[in-house]
């Protein structure tokens, strides 16, 4: 099995801390190490260092070797600047194609997420490389536990295997009611993000929905081994429809399957989201150092400072040396607007 980890992502979601120089898979947000870190040492029982790739964009190939100096150099897959996970699939599946035989399993994982139960984790994947071994198109599905307007869902179809089923449908981040109504049927599952399929599985489906793309990941490679120019492979890459393999991809294949799965998932996309998962005290606050809470609940402080709260519920509070965030934790998703307004302004030592 190979293992790639998506990791170009910007993370504007997660400003004032993530920053272009600094995005938020690289962050120590959750501990002592990387979220980067976190996903590469989840594979290790199941797939060798020399099996594990990295796909960034050029912006970042030198913070991932230093938080991954165990990964041989040739392991990074580096993408001219972050598109989305079609074109950066397409762009690797072609790499890896020259290295690996046709039928070798490849699992694809985003690299922003926490999974608590590193087993269960294990376990689910070893059951789709038998799938995908069969030509399935596999992605995993969280068993939901709330109706969750923020994710995508997949709707189960019938029984294929044991605990693998066919996709009846994809369906986009729903409203509430929509959301609450699928928990309540109890065959919709949210979408984790996470495949796994052959190498030649995949490339027979990227040629047949996505032709484009795959052609011109193919030139983008052509370029770069005959050591074009950095401005002459941007000008292909760009070419790129910006779309998720999802819509791209999996919600047009005839031969894919979803395996519903409970291991402790949460995609850290929001602060709000980053705060779910963290320790709180008797009143629901989390503080990152010490902190002091009057009248205040389900707060979510990341500051250096002691910081005093009175009368405030459900709020995210986020301080760094050149900014300060104050959010509803429902409002958090929100953030980017801010950096598309720096952007705007350019103001750059913002960003």
């Amino acid at each position: 099995m190979i293992a790639l980890i998506m990791a170009g992502g910007s993370g504007t979601r997660f400003w004032p801390l993530s920053r272009a120089s600094l995005p938020k898979q690289y962050l120590r947000i959750l501990g002592d190490k990387s979220m980067l870190q976190l996903t590469f040492e989840r594979m290790e029982t199941l797939v060798p260092p020399e099996k594990v790739y990295v796909v960034t964009s050029s912006s970042q190939a030198i913070l991932v070797k230093e938080h991954l100096p165990e990964l041989p150099p040739e392991n990074i897959i580096i993408e001219p600047f972050g598109m989305n996970t079609a074109p950066c699939i397409a762009l690797s599946v072609e790499y890896l194609s020259a290295l690996y035989n046709e039928k070798e399993t490849m699992v694809v994982l985003p690299v922003d997420h926490i999974i608590k139960d590193t087993d269960a984790f294990i376990a689910a994947l070893k059951k789709a490389e038998t799938a995908a071994q069969k030509g399935m198109l596999i992605t995993f599905g969280i068993v939901p536990d709330y109706p969750a307007t923020g994710y995508g869902y997949i709707e189960k179809g019938e029984e294929l295997e044991e605990g693998i089923f066919s996709v009846k449908q994809f369906k986009e981040k729903p409203e509430l009611d929509t959301a609450k109504e699928f928990l309540r049927q109890g065959t919709f599952f949210w979408n984790s993000g996470i495949f796994c399929w052959t190498l030649s599985s995949i490339h027979k489906a990227l040629k047949e929905f996505l032709p484009e793309t795959l052609t011109l990941a193919e030139e983008v490679l052509q370029l770069k081994q005959s050591f074009a120019s950095e401005e002459a492979i941007a000008a292909v890459y760009r070419k790129m429809s910006r779309i998720p393999i999802d819509i791209g991809v999996m919600e047009k294949a005839r031969f894919r399957a979803v395996i519903p799965v409970s291991f402790g998932w949460s995609d850290v996309g929001s602060w709000k989201a980053l705060a779910d998962i963290s320790p709180k005290d008797e009143n629901q606050n989390t503080f990152k150092v010490d902190g002091f809470a009057l009248n205040a609940r389900d707060d979510y402080v990341y500051s250096d400072k002691f910081v005093a709260l009175i009368g405030v519920d459900g709020l995210c509070i986020i301080e760094t040396d050149d900014a300060l965030l104050v959010t509803s934790k429902e409002q958090s998703e929100k953030v980017k607007e801010v950096v598309e307004y720096l952007q705007h302004k350019h103001k750059d030592n913002l960003l």
